[in-house]
């Protein structure tokens, strides 16, 4: 999710889930290519398993960087055939390249002959007036063809032009049943479905009709409901931690990262949602996201104001 999944908050997941795999915000190839990687791609080794998930159409520009991030230890590397924005649009990749599946094989084609790990696509069910499930059917079969084996579908259709991206996310009306159909009709992929899904353990009935699920901003917005995934999904019955050890985890890693240059801010505002639901959550947030509290020990202080004896009311 662009402006959500940067490393610290993907830092801040890996507390909670051991296993579930993690995707990085959206990075062009334009940017890999002509900027500082060491800043785009760079994350803890506490992130794996870490997909980068590339936005981009140019069949050599895609395979160096597909190259790049194997180099680098990324696990996977997903092309993403969804995004609707407009920038992505004037580019030509995103959820417009589903309206040419030939040129998405070459993509894939071209990254999986330079790397050895999983090169992915994630795509919509249709664009514009091109959404029919034969639509799609016919794109998952010709990418299939270049050697992908699985595919992400988020489960509405894109509008690219009357529709903002956040509007894309809801107005289109969720069409589940085209990507379990998908499922039977290409039992022989992996069919992960994306779209909707808010609550991790309900997530779990899904795989009676498909091979795995994405949840998005369902973690931003509950992050903590992925505790119960490694047990669920991965059959992992350690120990989990506490909200408050995940919170009190995070102190060392914001003050190394205020060591090096970085801003409170860019940590704190992903840990907002921690505690949603429970007593004193409504404090959490208030001081946490306080843009006035530069201190590297704002979490500590944030703790000590959910559980202070004036917190009475969960939100």
């Amino acid at each position: 999710m662009m402006d959500r999944t940067d490393r610290h908050f993907r830092y801040f997941m890996r507390l909670i889930t051991r296993h579930t795999l993690l995707y990085t915000e959206m990075v062009t190839t334009s940017a890999i290519l002509h900027g500082d990687q060491d800043q785009l791609l760079g994350y803890s080794r506490l992130e794996h398993p870490l997909s980068l998930q590339l936005g981009g159409q140019d069949p050599g520009e895609l395979a160096t960087c597909a190259k790049i991030a194997q180099d680098r230890g990324y696990d996977e590397v997903n092309l993403n055939v969804g995004c609707p924005s407009s920038r992505v649009q004037s580019a030509s990749f995103g959820a417009a390249l589903m309206l040419k599946p030939e040129r998405v094989a070459e993509g894939v084609a071209a990254m999986q002959a330079a790397v050895d790990i999983p090169v992915t696509v994630k795509h919509r069910i249709g664009v514009d007036e091109v959404d029919r499930y034969e639509d799609m059917a016919n794109f998952v079969s010709v990418v299939a063809g270049s050697g992908c084996r699985r595919f992400t579908v988020h489960a509405r259709k894109a509008w690219l032009s009357g529709l903002s991206p956040k509007q894309n996310r809801t107005v289109p009306p969720l069409r589940y049943d085209d990507v379990y159909r998908l499922k039977q009709d290409f039992s022989h992929l992996w069919i992960e479905i994306n779209g909707g899904f808010t609550d991790v353990a309900r997530a779990h009935d899904q795989l009676q009709r498909v091979d795995a699920v994405m949840l998005g901003r369902a973690a931003y917005d509950n992050p903590y409901g992925f505790s119960v995934a490694d047990r669920l999904y991965f059959g992992d019955d350690s120990p989990v931690r506490s909200r408050r050890e995940v919170a009190l985890e995070m102190v060392e890693y914001l003050a190394a990262e205020v060591a090096r240059g970085g801003r409170v801010h860019n940590v704190t505002r992903h840990m907002l949602q921690l505690f949603n639901g429970q007593r004193g959550a409504r404090a959490w947030r208030r001081f946490l996201g306080d843009p006035s509290n530069h201190n590297a020990e704002i979490i500590t202080r944030a703790l000590a104001m959910r559980e202070s004896p004036q917190t009475s009311r969960p939100a």
